[in-house]
């Protein structure tokens, strides 16, 4: 099938019919045809439309022009089309119906580096990444099954009671043989090997200092003199919860697909004057200009600090004292650093 009028202006009789026939095509291969993948430019595969919804939004927005495979609609990547420039679509985590390939022995590699000084716990992430979730599946091991859960967990913001509720309901339901652990805890456990671990690091109640370096011993702050601990010097006043991001941003770079995603701004990102991306922004071409050997390396690392619950007069009435702070790495493709339900302006508005 002809993909040229994917380039073509949305006013041309070539646009139409081509649009037609894809609409065609996609409802034909979908699952449920009121619910169709939507790859057009406002949507950008992140909402499910009616077959005329659909038709509607690819005349009005267009389509993205690097959708050359149409993959995400049931076509083969083993067919004559060219689908290298859409090849980042296949990991997207919109479609909930299907699982993609679960990467784990690419994460194995990844993480073999950081734990040559373990061997006992790179052997027990090799032992997890080949164990059978139950004697004869072939679709799961013990380590994929975990990260498929947890990952559920994290996205829908379970919490680790109804976490641990559901693991033991579905050990319940697998073979009596099954490797699933029946605890979040458990599960935790062989999801730091893979590095998901955080460092606890003691602060000062009135914010002055961590308790690290230099300060890691002392019992009382050096500034304000308070206390480091509450009445019992086991427990600490304050903590800092650091989830280290050094090793994270070493793995991104060693995982292929990882490394494609991050040079996503410069190779695959579509320039029409439209703000889709933080790429778009006249800020982002401030500091390609004023910083212009950081800025011609795609590669280099774009990140966004953010914030919620700061209260630094205590003048919200806030009930809990967690104040999360995270980098957002700009570099990636919006369905991976951005929120859905995001709104497309033109530059000139």
């Amino acid at each position: 099938m002809d993909r040229k009028w994917i380039s073509a202006n949305r006013l041309s009789k070539e646009y139409e019919i081509g649009v037609k026939e894809f609409v065609e095509f996609a409802v034909k291969n979908a699952k449920d045809p009121n619910r169709v993948v939507c790859p057009c430019l406002k949507c950008c595969f992140g909402k499910r439309v009616r077959e005329d919804e659909l038709e509607g939004h690819l005349v009005c927005n267009g389509i993205d022009q690097s959708y050359t495979c149409w993959i995400r609609h049931g076509e083969k990547k083993k067919g004559n089309i060219n689908f290298e420039n859409s090849s980042t679509y296949a990991s997207t985590d919109f479609d909930t119906d299907t699982y993609e390939p679960d990467r784990v022995d690419e994460i194995a590699k990844a993480v073999e580096e950081d734990l040559r000084d373990c061997p006992k716990m790179f052997e027990s992430l090799l032992s997890d990444a080949e164990k059978e979730l139950y004697n004869g599946c072939t679709k799961f091991t013990r380590l994929s099954a975990i990260l498929k859960l947890y990952n559920l967990k994290a996205s829908n913001g379970w919490s680790d009671k109804s976490f641990t509720e559901l693991l033991t309901l579905i050990k319940d339901m697998l073979p009596d043989d099954n490797e699933l652990p029946s605890r979040t805890y458990e599960a935790k456990r062989i999801l730091c090997s893979i590095g998901m671990s955080y460092e606890r690091i003691h602060a000062c109640p009135n914010d002055c200092i961590l308790f690290r370096n230099e300060y890691e011993l002392l019992k009382a702050c050096p500034k304000c003199n308070v206390s480091r601990y509450k009445k019992k010097e086991s427990t600490p006043a304050k903590v800092v919860w650091y989830f280290p991001i050094i090793p994270r941003f070493r793995r991104m770079y060693r995982s292929e697909e990882d490394s494609k995603h991050l040079t996503w701004h410069a190779d695959e990102r579509i320039r029409d004057g439209m703000f889709r991306h933080p790429a778009d922004s006249p800020q982002w071409a401030k500091i390609d200009h004023e910083y212009p050997e950081f800025g011609i390396e795609s590669r280099n690392l774009r990140l966004a600090l953010s914030t919620d619950g700061m209260n630094p007069h205590g003048l919200q009435s806030i009930s809990h004292s967690t104040w999360p702070v995270i980098l957002v790495i700009y570099n990636l493709p919006p369905w991976l650093c951005m929120k859905l339900g995001g709104v497309i302006f033109d530059k000139e508005e």
